[in-house]
């Protein structure tokens, strides 16, 4: 870690490099714990050293544990997301969008602008994870009163969501080319970095308002 434990994430408000490579950490033990016990009923993280020294090497052995669990993709595992089959290929997907986009805050504790561009596989994939699977599942939909529609266009994969807010429904959402209240058009990899809430490239115009309701968790 170059940028150094105490270096400040400027994506991630109010923390520190330290804190950063901690909360990593910890979800990698939290998803160990998971495996271990696909009925849920004892899912606890770890803690996390407070030394930097103790950190790297309790992150270095949290990822190889998570790594070998997660070898047989059809293995029961419990996961708190039930719109996720519930194996640890579900939690290989979902970790693997974590570590990209944690990889990002991390180069941005260094440079403003990594240079780092994702595959537009993964980028598409991790698009779909939060617009079809999470963002549905994330709230109380019976409250919202936005309305409208969300268009997202990537460029270079030609790749469309459409998502349909109505006031007090969850989101309809498609694949298709709309013409939206709002778009959001740029390569995969931009949309990818608009939805997670990371700095990007992407080219927004119309009702930005209706981003709100999609926020990553």
């Amino acid at each position: 870690m170059r940028a150094g434990p105490d270096a400040v994430v400027p994506t991630c408000p109010k923390w520190t490099v330290s804190r950063l490579v901690s909360h990593i950490g910890r979800v990698h033990s939290w998803v160990n714990a998971a495996l271990a016990d696909p009925s849920g009923q004892d899912v606890t993280p770890e803690r996390p050293p407070a030394d930097w020294a103790e950190l790297l090497p309790w992150w270095d052995e949290q990822l190889s544990r998570m790594l070998a669990g997660l070898a047989d993709p059809k293995a029961p595992a419990w996961l708190p997301f039930k719109a996720y089959p519930q194996v640890a290929g579900s939690w290989a997907r979902r970790q693997a969008h974590e570590a990209a986009i944690h990889r990002l805050d991390a180069e941005h504790a260094l440079v403003d602008e990594p240079p780092v561009v994702f595959d537009p596989e993964l980028a598409v994939d991790g698009i779909d994870e939060l617009i079809v699977g999470m963002v549905p599942a994330q709230r109380d939909w019976s409250s919202s009163a936005f309305s409208g529609i969300v268009a997202l266009h990537a460029t270079d994969v030609d790749r469309d969501w459409s998502v349909r807010l109505s006031s007090g429904m969850p989101p309809e959402i498609s694949f298709d080319r709309a013409a939206g209240d709002v778009t959001v058009a740029g390569p995969a990899d931009a949309i990818y970095r608009q939805v997670w809430g990371r700095p990007n490239a992407a080219v927004i115009t119309g009702s930005t308002e209706l981003l709100e309701p999609l926020a990553a968790p």
